[in-house]
């Protein structure tokens, strides 16, 4: 089911009345009620708690994107804990997580066992997941497992497939003045994505369809308290030197035919300017039984920092919807 922009400004509407969605412009993260390093293949991951673990919602884990990216694209969605815990955590080699910059652990494979992991240290019977971007890849693979309780899954932005990331990308691109479109294929092609002119045309790609809005200033005063940072070494060996294009180890990843595996309740989620378009998404969406795709209106990429409500309007009647209904009697 495809959630049009009319529909979902109208829910945002509605939304925008409770306290429990709306923020204020003065709010900030909240400090995490809990803290703990998770033992992985490779070494410890960091994770941040807030909420009630036990509460009559059930918990929900956000798995960042990048590779090499971390949990700081996730906080405003720390608002959620108003009615359920939300955990964030860094894969290994991101974030505050351990940094053994091993290529041997960056494989898809053992990402997606450190979902296993953190469970097992919280001990998350039933749960919600909800991947943006690389992390909707590690999403995608783990639901396509049916583990059991696994209430809902969101793929948001979802790389599922290299094939259809770049069918997206790619559309974008041409969008885009031809003069920055030859400047980008030219050093792509020619393997001198370092150059400067190669950069600035690349910061008009990420301007129309990454980070398109504001960030509030939260983000980098969290990321200056907590020395929190990315890890390029793991984007540049997994993904390649920039978002149109894989040439590192995922150039020949393909999750579609995982997709008719997810028995979750799933949701897709897109901005209508991001990088993963809508257009792509669809065909794919069919292919999970049941599934809907919600279009955030004017967000590019980055929307759970830059679009946060209307991206948290979406997610929570996905996962009221799909929560454990108390017993009657």
């Amino acid at each position: 089911m495809y959630l049009d922009r009319r529909a979902l400004l109208g829910g945002l509407a509605a939304a925008a009345l409770a306290p429990a969605v709306a923020q204020a412009q003065d709010w900030t993260p909240p400090a995490p009620d809990r803290e703990l390093r998770v033992p992985v293949r490779g070494g410890r991951i960091y994770a941040r708690v807030n909420g009630d673990l036990a509460g009559p919602h059930a918990p929900v884990v956000f798995v960042h994107g990048g590779p090499g990216s971390n949990h700081g694209g996730f906080l405003a969605e720390l608002a959620l804990a108003d009615r359920r815990a939300v955990i964030l955590y860094d894969q290994l080699d991101s974030g505050l997580s351990d940094r053994p910059n091993d290529p041997a652990n960056w494989t898809v494979e053992r990402f997606v066992s450190e979902v296993d992991a953190l469970r097992a240290a919280l001990d998350l019977r039933r749960f919600h997941l909800v991947g943006h971007s690389w992390g909707s890849t590690l999403a995608l693979e783990y639901a396509a497992r049916q583990p059991g309780g696994l209430l809902s899954v969101t793929l948001g932005s979802p790389l599922i497939s290299t094939r259809s990331w770049e069918a997206s990308t790619t559309a974008q691109l041409r969008r885009l003045p031809r003069e920055t479109q030859r400047i980008i294929n030219v050093h792509e092609a020619a393997g001198t994505t370092d150059d400067p002119a190669y950069a600035a045309a690349m910061s008009q790609f990420y301007a129309r369809y990454a980070t398109r809005g504001p960030v509030p200033p939260y983000f980098a005063a969290y990321r200056k308290a907590t020395g929190l940072r990315r890890n390029d070494a793991i984007y540049q060996g997994m993904w390649g030197s920039g978002e149109i294009r894989g040439t590192g180890t995922l150039r020949g990843y393909d999750g579609e035919p995982l997709l008719s595996r997810i028995t979750a309740p799933t949701l897709f989620l897109c901005g209508e300017e991001d990088e993963m378009t809508a257009d792509v998404l669809r065909p794919l969406v069919r292919r999970v039984r049941g599934a809907r795709l919600a279009v955030i209106p004017d967000a590019g990429h980055s929307l759970p920092a830059t679009h946060a409500q209307a991206y948290m309007a979406a997610l929570r009647p996905h996962f009221y919807a799909a929560d454990p209904k108390p017993a009657l009697g």
